[in-house]
């Protein structure tokens, strides 16, 4: 028997919410507050502490956020997606705006010698949105703003792509547009002429190092998000590869 179309969007709710969890994604709201920096362009939210550059290229445009100290963990929270409201102010939050999506991509720092009305000082929770984003929510005007936030599923096109720097001694490799949890926690490579898996160091942002020379060797890697998959790209890096280069995954968490 064909459901009904009053069930449609019952199940269909269902289905996110089964596959919610199964990500290990919270889904409990919680308080923060919420600024902007940077202007319409954007142009102050390239770079970053995450490691990304050009977001527009990688992906990211300006759906995205710094986090303070409190979120951002030491750069492992770089990539995780989330979804933010602005409430309990009524003159500044825009009626009806609804909830926004962004991605972490940059740290907001604190400031230890103005300790009051420093919102990237721990234990504050804090998003520094892009201009676009914080005014989708709010009027500029209203500098800070009171929010709600909740971890969500990150959605991206296309596989986990891997950008190749440093030297024939040292390779530091970033690894981004990573879908669903978003931030990785664990990274492995393996040459092709390697015994076995090496375990990479958490350098900075997403940007994941190893000092095994490897040029002139295919790469595989082993990439772990933060909910604990585990997902393998064998042979993702040609022998031929050169240090700038980005290289795509056939999959994506």
């Amino acid at each position: 028997m064909a459901l009904s179309h009053s069930l449609v969007p019952l199940t269909f709710f269902m289905m996110l919410l089964v596959q919610a969890m199964s990500n290990g994604i919270d889904l409990n709201w919680y308080d923060a507050h919420a600024t902007f920096y940077g202007d319409a362009s954007g142009a102050a939210t390239m770079q970053g502490a995450c490691g990304y550059g050009d977001l527009f290229k990688q992906g990211y445009g300006l759906e995205t956020t710094a986090l303070s100290t409190a979120l951002f963990n030491n750069g492992f929270t770089c990539g995780a997606c989330y979804q933010i409201i602005c409430v309990n102010d009524p003159q500044w939050c825009i009626k009806d705006a609804g909830p926004i999506t962004v991605t972490a991509t940059n740290f907001c720092p604190p400031n230890y010698n103005k300790p009051t009305e420093n919102w990237c000082n721990p234990p504050l929770k804090h998003f520094d949105l892009s201009y676009k984003m914080f005014t989708s929510i709010a009027y500029y005007k209203a500098g800070i703003i009171p929010v709600k936030y909740k971890r969500v599923p990150c959605v991206k096109s296309g596989g986990v792509r891997f950008e190749l720097n440093g030297n024939p001694y040292f390779l530091i490799v970033l690894v981004y547009n990573v879908a669903n949890a978003g931030d990785v926690s664990h990274v492995s490579v393996r040459g092709s002429k390697t015994t076995g898996w090496i375990s990479m160091s958490h350098n900075w942002g997403q940007n994941w190092d190893t000092r095994v020379k490897l040029l002139g060797q295919s790469l595989s890697f082993l990439v772990t998000t933060s909910d604990g998959k585990m997902l393998g790209f064998p042979f993702v890096v040609p022998s031929n590869w050169q240090f700038g280069q980005t290289y795509e995954g056939k999959q994506n968490f």
